[in-house]
């Protein structure tokens, strides 16, 4: 299945994608709940229902009647694995990790698959893409073994882990420079396990204005998403809702000579075979005070 955020008539609610239609689960199945995180909590039975629901088709929208938003509004945890693709460590002048770095993306970051994206009033000449595959957890997990963690992944779609260099460098946490507003595009919708197939052997292209900048397969991710679920559980519990990016490959604006980072107007899109894509023009932050 492909799960989906929408918003038609001023209401926002899930959906199954089926072609250029979305089946209104709000209407097919109105026991279910109406937002992603709620679904994902309802676990097993709510996804045979979303299922049941498909497979009779009936109660959906057009594609380009609705407006697609993140899949989830409201995700757990958003966490992000860095220097994870052996030609990204290479172009950063970094060695090779021995273990997982992983850093926080604030859930404020979150954005649409279409939604723009800002270029923040902080920093006007550092801001970069990283094209990156990114799954869901659906079941609660904790110590899982790596043979047992495809089965707490709800389902991928595609991310954008826009940084903003120069805030990212300043410290080693990299949090703030990685959680900007509007930073962590993602979508356009949420793909079941079954339909994947293998994650990681996905094909992956990042592109800047048509210009095809990063060009890769989840094939080279150093620590695959089973790798990570395994060595994350050993430490804390991975709740539904919460979002995992798996890193990005070579490519990115800030490792080119001379360097080429996002500008307003710009337009950075992201696919990944299966999955979709997502398309985000950079847009200048409003940036007026906001108290209360």
């Amino acid at each position: 299945m492909k799960l989906a955020t929408f918003t038609e008539s001023g209401q926002t609610r899930i959906g199954v994608v089926v072609g250029e239609q979305v089946i209104d689960l709000s209407k097919a199945a109105p026991s279910l709940p109406t937002d992603m995180l709620s679904f994902l909590e309802a676990g097993d039975a709510a996804m045979k229902t979303a299922a049941e629901a498909q497979s009779k088709g009936g109660d959906a929208l057009a594609l380009n009647a609705v407006t697609l938003e993140a899949p989830i509004l409201n995700p757990g945890k958003i966490l992000a694995i860095g220097l994870n693709y052996k030609d990204h460590v290479e172009e950063s002048g970094m060695e090779m990790p021995k273990f997982q770095m992983w850093f926080n993306k604030q859930r404020n970051c979150v954005a649409g698959p279409y939604e723009g994206v800002n270029l923040p009033k902080a920093s006007t000449d550092y801001l970069d893409y990283e094209g990156e595959l990114c799954y869901i957890i659906g079941k609660r997990a904790k110590h899982v073994p790596r043979d047992q963690a495809h089965k707490v992944i709800a389902g991928y779609f595609v991310g954008d882990d826009v940084s903003v260099r120069d805030w990212q460098i300043r410290v080693q946490t990299m949090q703030i420079g990685k959680s900007f507003d509007t930073h962590g595009p993602i979508g356009p919708w949420i793909v079941t396990p079954d339909e994947v197939g293998d994650p990681h052997n996905l094909g992956i292209r990042t592109f800047v204005n048509g210009e095809k900048r990063q060009d890769s397969n989840t094939k080279h991710l150093i620590f695959d998403c089973y790798d990570q679920i395994e060595h994350l559980t050993q430490a804390f519990t991975l709740d539904p809702g919460d979002i995992i990016f798996t890193g990005t490959s070579s490519g990115v604006g800030g490792a080119m000579k001379p360097p080429s980072f996002l500008k307003e107007g710009d337009v950075v899109r992201v696919e990944i075979e299966k999955l979709g894509h997502i398309e985000n023009k950079i847009v200048p932050e409003k940036a007026e005070t906001i108290i209360g």
